[in-house]
């Protein structure tokens, strides 16, 4: 399947209020990408930490889906993220890449970093692999 921002703003309707763009998302790779708007932030004008970590787990979970096997879905089961420096502007680019494939789980790591190339936050994922039983 590919993998379009409609699709996975589909899937996932947070990604509509994030205003997530998806750039580009293949089984190894997924890019996305949020814009600095007043309405994402927290007091002091940044980013809110929340829309950091929504856009890192939608664009980790995305790489999930696209190594699903077929019929089964995914759910984040845990997520550590480490804030390294805030947005006040422009667009931040998440770019989650597969760590590892199994039976039972997947694990994601993902990148934010802002117009500058500088690092925002990095977060560490596992998605359960959910498989219907007959």
């Amino acid at each position: 399947m590919e993998l379009t921002t409609d699709a996975l703003n589909t899937l996932m309707p947070l990604g509509t209020t994030l205003g997530l763009e998806l750039v580009s998302a293949d089984p190894q790779t997924v890019v996305g990408t949020v814009r600095w708007h007043e309405r994402l932030t927290t007091a002091g004008g940044a980013l809110h930490g929340g829309t950091l970590m929504a856009l890192a787990d939608s664009v980790g979970g995305a790489v999930a889906f696209l190594n699903l096997p077929e019929g089964a879905g995914t759910s984040t089961i845990s997520s550590s993220t480490v804030f390294i420096r805030g947005a006040r502007e422009g667009v931040v680019t998440a770019t989650g890449r597969l760590v590892h494939r199994g039976r039972t789980t997947i694990v994601v790591e993902t990148e934010l970093v802002d117009d500058a190339g500088r690092t925002v936050s990095r977060t560490t994922q596992t998605q359960a692999v959910l498989v219907s039983r007959p």
